[in-house]
């Protein structure tokens, strides 16, 4: 099943602003996707239905862009998915390098095939804390290697999660 395309151009954005959008426009009972963009995989990680806890999910290989696409839209179509949390990794400054202009591009290339909400979810740093984690519960590196990614995206969603809980009602 595809993800129906956009008639009109939707805006993306990131931060607050953004989570009101998800809140205001995903349905009860629909799941968030979150998103960890690297150069050769995709972690990924789902929210429960009531959109309070993240669990890591799955980790792609990267491919093409349409390929990518294609199995992010069948991931969302079977597991009830109604938005995305995208991890875009702005530097320590808080400015945009070229990993964040690449999740930028591939969050506004999604977007113009899909009509689910995207927020790009400032994700400093959630790889390093993910990591140190796996460390002190003292797993292997080949453990490590294997889930970090869709640890990581776990550990994205569940910061817009806790946030989005937060905002005020509408």
């Amino acid at each position: 099943m595809k993800c129906p395309r956009p008639s009109v151009g939707i805006q993306r954005s990131h931060g607050k602003d953004a989570l009101t959008q998800i809140r205001d426009r995903v349905v009860p009972g629909q799941r968030l996707l979150g998103l960890d963009l690297g150069t050769k995989t995709i972690g990924l990680a789902l929210s429960d239905s009531l959109l309070t806890v993240a669990t890591p999910y799955e980790t792609l290989k990267r491919g093409k862009f349409s390929s990518d696409v294609e199995k992010l839209e069948t991931i969302a179509a079977r597991e009830g998915v109604g938005g995305l949390v995208v991890g875009l990794p702005l530097n320590m400054d808080g400015s945009y390098g070229p990993s964040a202009q690449s999740t930028r591009a591939f969050a506004r290339n999604f977007a113009a095939r899909c009509v689910l909400p995207i927020v790009l979810w400032d994700e400093r740093l959630s790889t390093a804390a993910v990591q140190r984690d796996m460390i002190a519960a003292d797993t292997t590196r080949k453990r490590r290697g294997a889930s970090v990614d869709k640890v990581a995206a776990a550990y994205i969603l569940q910061g817009a999660l806790d946030a989005l809980r937060n905002l005020p009602s509408p």
